[in-house]
């Protein structure tokens, strides 16, 4: 969970480095622009920035793998803090280390929810739970705090008709998302939030059903987006619109190719790669689950998230607007061409 005091020192940590002027992945004012640009993974999965560089995409632009990240707040801390050069997160965490003074935007989606990709919430088939008003006092397992999962169930048990006080009943229990079906099967858990393969696996085995999804929730909508430094951006604006839009073209890509051609190409970036891990799991791979065309963020995509945090008390009326939170700038789909 992103707490203030981790975001503050995140944030003081950036001032810092930026005073001194040694901030790895910056070009100097006025010197040439950075055109390798680091960045964290993920074991047994390929990124869009991955995407676009295997596709030819980027142009002069480089790629680092620096590591793989824990999560989607730790990836954008450490793309605020200079540790990497773009990082990745809910739309909900990116507000929140804005909020907090983070000089981060957000400038490409990269993941969501549609009808064949998306997060569910689900119960034993023989669960007396039915409703939102059953999950008083149950337990609900999600892979962090503070991010997606939290936000999304918050936001059904509003709309179902719960209470400040009773949605504060229903206990939110981190578990690694690879240990949620065992609990839930065995009863240490209530609900089970999955996703992807581990929802496809677990669905396959039978004996599960769904409360909830965020798609039936919401709609398809892109949940979460890449962010830049604000500095990065002003000290290298060509590297900025060739990254953005090669990846914007990558997401373009995998959302009109055959399911058989994704795959394939990500099971050979994998190999490539060698990192020593297993392709299995892009074999499942349905859809992209982003809403806007090239991954172009749509203004809701963020007020729904800001609508949320002032709710729960974490965010004032104006503390951020829009146009601090994101910029389709750099995305070449963003006026209906590519450019």
């Amino acid at each position: 969970m992103i707490t203030t005091r981790h975001v503050l020192s995140s944030v003081l940590l950036l001032a810092a480095t930026v005073a001194c002027g040694s901030a790895e992945g910056s070009a100097v004012a006025g010197g040439p622009e950075v055109t390798e640009l680091r960045y964290q993974g993920s074991v047994g999965a390929v990124t869009f920035a991955e995407l676009a560089e295997e596709l030819g995409y980027l142009g002069g632009v480089k790629l680092k793998w620096v590591g793989d990240t824990t999560s989607g707040p730790q990836d954008i801390q450490s793309a605020a803090t200079g540790q990497v050069d773009f990082g990745g997160a809910f739309n909900g965490a990116i507000i929140k280390l804005r909020a907090a003074g983070a000089p981060i935007r957000a400038v490409v989606g990269y993941y969501g929810s549609d009808e064949r990709s998306f997060n569910g919430y689900y119960v034993p088939e023989g669960s007396p739970i039915r409703t939102a008003r059953d999950l008083i006092g149950k337990r609900i397992g999600v892979n962090t705090l503070g991010a997606h999962h939290e936000a999304v169930i918050k936001e059904y048990l509003r709309r179902e008709g719960l209470t400040p006080d009773e949605i504060k009943r229903v206990e939110l229990v981190v578990i690694p998302p690879v240990n949620t079906e065992q609990a839930l099967r065995q009863g240490q858990l209530d609900v089970g939030t999955l996703g992807g393969v581990l929802k496809d696996k677990a669905l396959e085995r039978g004996g599960l059903r769904p409360l909830f999804t965020d798609v039936g929730l919401i709609g398809p909508f892109t949940a979460g987006s890449v962010v830049l430094r604000e500095d990065f951006i002003a000290d290298n604006p060509g590297t900025t619109r060739a990254f953005v839009s090669g990846f914007a073209r990558a997401v373009l890509w995998a959302q009109t190719r055959s399911r058989e051609e994704v795959v394939a190409t990500y099971e050979k970036i994998i190999a490539k790669r060698g990192r020593n891990e297993e392709a299995t799991t892009v074999r499942y791979w349905k859809s992209t689950g982003i809403a806007g065309q090239g991954g172009v963020i749509a203004d809701k995509e963020f007020q729904t998230w800001i609508d949320w945090l002032r709710r729960e008390g974490e965010l004032q009326p104006g503390q951020v607007r829009l146009t601090d939170l994101f910029t389709n700038e750099f995305n070449p789909y963003a006026k209906g061409h590519a450019s």
